[in-house]
Formats: C-alpha cells, structure tokens, sequence
C-alpha cells in the first residue's frame, strides 16, 4: 500500500496511526499542502478530492480518513479499532465524527486560505475563528467522555475515537490553543502517547 500524506495533516496523522495499530507495512509518498501539491493534476488524477490522505490500494485509490480506517477494519480486523458491542461501536463513531466532521473541516487549511483570500480575514482573525470551533468541539469531547475512567475513549484498548483525538489534540496545541481546561482528552492523550503506533505516526517522527 502506498498512503499519499503530508506530516502534519491530522487526517493523515490519523490514518498512519491505524496502519501502525494494525502492523501494516505502507510506502508514504509526502504531498506538500504548503507548496500546493495536492492540486497538481499528478495527484488529482489518483485522487480527485485534491485532499490528503489517499491510500493506494489493490482495488485502487482511496480517500477520506474515516473511509480508510473503516476499509482497514474490514480487510484487517485484527487487532481490531473498533469495541466489540453495537453501543460502544456506535459512540466511538460519534467522538470520532465529532472531531472529524465538527472540528476539523472548519479549520482546515484550504477553509483557513479562503477566509483570508476572499474575505481577507488577517491572521489573528484566522485564529479567533480556529480556537472558537476548536473550544466548541472540545468541550463537547470532554462532556462525552469525562465520565469514563477507562484508558482511552472506548475502554482500555485504543479505537478509532483515540485515533481522531490525538491530531486534533496536535493541531491545537500547534495553534496556541489552551487544552488544560480539557483534563480527560490530556488523560487519554497520555496513554496513547505510551503507545508505538502513536508515537511512530506523530508529524516530528515523519521524515
């Protein structure tokens, strides 16, 4: 398999750490977002979305994170990313949802260039709107997982929810953003970080 990524791309981050859960071996083929490569018709013609990640597979391109490690499930299901029960498969969709479709898509960096391109947002600007979607996703995480005392988001095994956690946790933290008042998501962050497969996909482990 070949994952088309850019280091720091918290979609990509996510699905180097499912590859790296799942022991899967993958050649990473870098797509520089700030020298705009992902709209070159060289990557566009494999992946038309001109988003990363894109996973090159036997049966043929694959975009979308969530869509990936879904995919991954299914073809390698052990050690599996999901919980065994339909209730706690159901919630860790839904934290991982909420990070990858509430928090992410807001803040991303085409969203980011076009505030300022067509509306000429300046950069503190950018960043008042960064941390105000950021501050609203957050405390929606730690609502939903506050009462839990397990290790990480569903039980005491990493899922896709821990997946989806760890890059937004990265990112805000990249763009100033206070986490302290979220001490749940630090807990969990915590006990991934204890973990290979994480530490193996962070951006300042890309070369």
């Amino acid at each position: 398999m070949k994952l088309y990524d850019y280091y720091r791309s918290s979609a990509s981050y996510r699905v180097r750490i499912a590859l790296n859960l799942k022991g899967l071996n993958y050649e990473q083929c870098p797509v520089s977002l700030l020298d705009n490569e992902q709209c070159s018709a060289s990557y566009t013609t494999l992946n038309p979305s001109a988003l990363v990640p894109g996973l090159d597979t036997d049966r043929g391109m694959l975009g979308q994170s969530i869509a990936i490690m879904e995919y991954l499930e299914d073809c390698y299901p052990e050690p599996s990313i999901f919980p065994s029960s339909r209730w706690e498969k159901a919630k860790c969709r839904e934290i991982s949802l909420s990070i990858a479709c509430d928090i992410h898509p807001l803040n991303n960096l085409r969203v980011l260039n076009y505030l300022h391109s067509e509306f000429g947002v300046n950069q503190n600007e950018k960043m008042i709107w960064y941390h105000h979607w950021l501050s609203r996703g957050f405390q929606t995480l730690e609502a939903l997982l506050s009462s839990d005392t397990h290790h990480f988001c569903c039980g005491d095994t990493p899922t896709m929810a821990d997946i989806c956690l760890l890059p937004q946790i990265y990112n805000a933290r990249r763009f100033g953003f206070d986490v302290g008042p979220y001490p749940t998501l630090l807990r969990i962050e915590q006990h991934c970080l204890h973990l290979e497969a994480f530490v193996r996909a962070h951006p300042d482990a890309q070369t």
